[in-house]
């Protein structure tokens, strides 16, 4: 459990935290398609420009496919890119769902991702199909990076998602897998909560089940 006295409102942030991840299974699939450009030395290994341009809703899904397409093979189609790039994009189990529902009833539940298009359509798809219910309906308001234009860590991405969701900054818990984010999050004047390896949602809001 975690002390949640003052706090009104939850802001989520999505792959990590409830959205089960493996962005070696995107690795994997552009090197299949003949990628030997994606890989670095951070937990992700996408570091052309074109990924960040996409996430922050600056280019088109075309013209992402396109971007990416001059780092693989000739001949990848459209569907190939989307499939290697969705690959990573795993499930959200069934008691984080129930965990979500519960906390719903009690506090202002917010999602916070940075995200990009094509992810957000086969997330919310898969959720879809998982659950019988849309993602969204465990939230108050939902956002992503490529809706709103600025991604996380940028503490001007909190401050819009402060504007937007009109919370109240001291009264608002912000929950992400990344440091850095989480220290930005503070920066924005919320509270914020670095969700380390081997702690889970389920586990740390267990009584709301």
């Amino acid at each position: 459990m975690i002390k949640l006295d003052g706090i009104q409102n939850i802001i989520f942030d999505l792959g990590g935290v409830l959205l089960n991840l493996a962005p070696q299974l995107t690795l994997d699939a552009f090197r299949q398609l003949g990628s030997t450009e994606l890989v670095e030395d951070n937990p992700w290994g996408f570091k052309h420009e074109v990924f960040y341009k996409m996430e922050s809703g600056l280019v088109s899904n075309d013209e992402f496919r396109a971007g990416v397409r001059t780092m693989l093979a000739e001949g990848a189609s459209d569907e190939q890119i989307d499939a290697a790039w969705t690959a990573m994009l795993l499930d959200i189990p069934k008691e984080r769902v129930e965990v979500l529902l519960g906390l719903k009833k009690q506090f202002g539940t917010y999602l916070f991702s940075n995200t990009n298009a094509i992810h957000v359509a086969k997330f919310q798809s898969d959720f879809r199909v998982q659950h019988g219910m849309e993602l969204s309906s465990l939230f108050v308001r939902d956002y992503y990076s490529n809706e709103i234009q600025v991604r996380k860590p940028d503490v001007k991405a909190f401050e819009k998602v402060i504007e937007l969701s009109g919370v109240v900054p001291a009264e608002t818990l912000f929950i992400d897998d990344s440091e850095e984010n989480a220290k930005s999050a503070q920066q924005a004047g919320l509270h914020s909560l670095w969700l380390q390896k081997g702690m889970y949602v389920e586990k740390i809001f267990a009584d709301f089940r």
